[in-house]
């Protein structure tokens, strides 16, 4: 069972950035999407984006432009590099790639 670890989170100031990594157990070079989404407190979880395979990315528009997903599969790990926080950022954060599952997520805080 190959099992998704997520770190990398932590409280910011508005207009800051973080970068997530999402660490794998196993090899998801043969994984066509790896993706991201958060959850914020009392809101259903979201998706914000993917990573294909064939190096395509996607993006949900509340976070296009300030967000970007990559993934280096050498290392079985995906990144979510997050500028220009703001407060409606805060969430907690999950990787999820279909067949492992749900990572246990990060949490996020941006807050002056």
């Amino acid at each position: 069972q190959v099992q998704l670890v997520e770190s990398g989170g932590g409280l910011v100031q508005p207009g800051g950035s973080l970068r997530l990594s999402c660490a794998a157990s196993g090899s998801i070079g043969s994984i066509y999407q790896m993706h991201w989404y958060r959850q914020a407190p009392g809101k259903q979880r979201e998706w914000v984006a993917v990573a294909t395979k064939a190096g395509t990315t996607n993006y949900a528009d509340s976070v296009k432009g300030r967000f970007t997903i990559s993934r280096d599969n050498a290392k079985n790990t995906v990144y979510l590099q997050m500028n220009s926080l703001k407060p409606e950022d805060t969430a907690v954060y999950y990787c999820y790639a279909n067949p492992f599952g749900w990572g246990q997520g990060t949490q996020v805080t941006v807050s002056s």
